[in-house]
């Protein structure tokens, strides 16, 4: 199974509600048409005040729906209800959330909703404090008790100039949300995946630290992968890697020093399934770190007193011992040479389950870019040769790799 085509042919229903974030919505309506999913939407005539059903026609490739009464399709809700996967409302107004919850049907998109068979998403756009009173959050608590899930609202800035809690969520993260809610029922749903990823640092003084080119790309597509493959994700990420977005639903622990990693991802450890460690973890620390900036005039004869790191994937071997967690550790071999015989040494040296190598002095893989060419190396000896492809699709062989295996398990 690929989880990269976990929204390939999937039937969203998108309503989208009389919000002025609604033009959001238009960009969300065509990122799902990207990921190969088949998008209808349904459009209120107060969502039509900001936004057309052309423009949405034009993203999809498919007929945007306005009205109840003045549509071809015979008993058209009952048709657009019971074929949809999922029906997302975004954004999804105070007074449609009221409707929703008290089963009011009295447009195209709210009879719909009681037609509908399949999971629903709501992501509410309300100003000023709607959100916070009590009927609002008295809807709210109607809606979660029918099962309904909700992204956001976000805080921020809103349409009145107002500062506080209704913002629409922005369309990539809605995309996470989405996803998550088809990832509910995928193989792993119920087990815990511990990712790393990026580089650490190691102080030198206050400015200054000894680092790698790790960016943190290949971990946390990782992360994103066990994700769509329903799991439970903890990434621990190193500062290289910190300017890049969590994918929604992980639980994100950023750490600085090799130390930190350790610390973290044997904590981590105590409850997982599955450890992924995608970080690239600096091998030595400064013995002595200065207290205060090392000046220039100071530094012509520097030298630096470098120690040993520990090896985390060795601590948590010996914490596997004890606890009998996790069932399956992963680990990385970036080389850049003798990849092969490299990587088999430190899948034994390491107890690993599966190694994961790749060789960084190529120019189209590794670091900086967006591709990676590797082998999968398991612990009974089983050699996979990778091509060229993106990170997203070697995150992808990875957690297909870690599903067979927790199958046979």
């Amino acid at each position: 199974m690929t989880q990269i085509s976990l929204l390939k042919d999937k039937h969203i229903l998108l309503g989208v509600t009389g919000s002025i974030a609604c033009y959001k919505i238009v960009d969300l309506a065509s990122k799902l048409t990207q990921a190969g999913a088949k998008v209808d939407v349904i459009l209120t005539k107060a969502a039509q005040k900001f936004v057309t059903p052309l423009a949405f026609q034009s993203v999809t490739g498919r007929k945007a729906y306005v009205d109840l009464w003045n549509e071809d399709a015979h008993v058209l809700h009952i048709g657009l209800g019971e074929t949809a996967d999922l029906f997302v409302v975004a954004p999804c107004t105070a007074d449609t959330m009221a409707k929703l919850a008290h089963g009011r049907a009295d447009n195209l998109l709210t009879i719909t909703a009681l037609a509908a068979r399949c999971p629903m998403l709501l992501a509410p756009a309300m100003d000023g404090g709607m959100w916070d009173h009590p009927a609002t959050q008295a809807n709210l608590e109607t809606l979660q008790q029918r099962g309904v899930m909700f992204a956001g609202p976000a805080e921020g800035r809103m349409a009145s100039g107002l500062k506080g809690k209704g913002r629409l969520v922005e369309p990539i993260d809605l995309v996470g949300h989405i996803r998550l809610a088809f990832a509910k029922q995928q193989p792993l749903a119920g087990r815990h995946v511990v990712v790393t990823a990026g580089g650490t640092q190691e102080a030198i003084d206050p400015v200054r630290f000894i680092s790698n080119h790790s960016s943190g790309k290949q971990g946390i597509a990782i992360a994103q992968a066990a994700l769509d493959a329903g799991a439970c994700v903890t990434l621990i990420t190193g500062p290289t890697a910190a300017a890049r977005p969590t994918p929604v639903g992980a639980e994100r622990i950023n750490i600085t020093s090799t130390l930190d990693l350790q610390q973290a991802t044997l904590a981590a450890c105590k409850t997982a399934d599955v450890l992924v460690m995608a970080a690239a973890v600096a091998d030595y620390r400064t013995a002595n770190p200065a207290e205060q900036k090392i000046k220039r005039a100071q530094m012509s004869d520097l030298s630096v007193q470098l120690v040993e790191n520990p090896d985390i994937t060795v601590s948590v071997a010996e914490q596997k011992q004890a606890l009998g967690k996790p069932n399956i550790t992963i680990g990385f071999a970036a080389e850049s040479q003798n990849l092969l015989e490299n990587a088999q040494r430190k899948l034994a040296k390491k107890s690993l389950d599966l190694i994961v190598g790749n060789d960084i002095s190529a120019k189209d893989a590794g670091f900086f870019v967006d591709t990676n060419r590797v082998i999968l190396i398991d612990k009974d000896g089983k050699i996979e040769r990778l091509p060229l492809q993106s990170k997203v699709a070697v995150a992808e062989a990875v957690i297909d790799w870690v599903i067979e295996a927790s199958v046979t398990q």
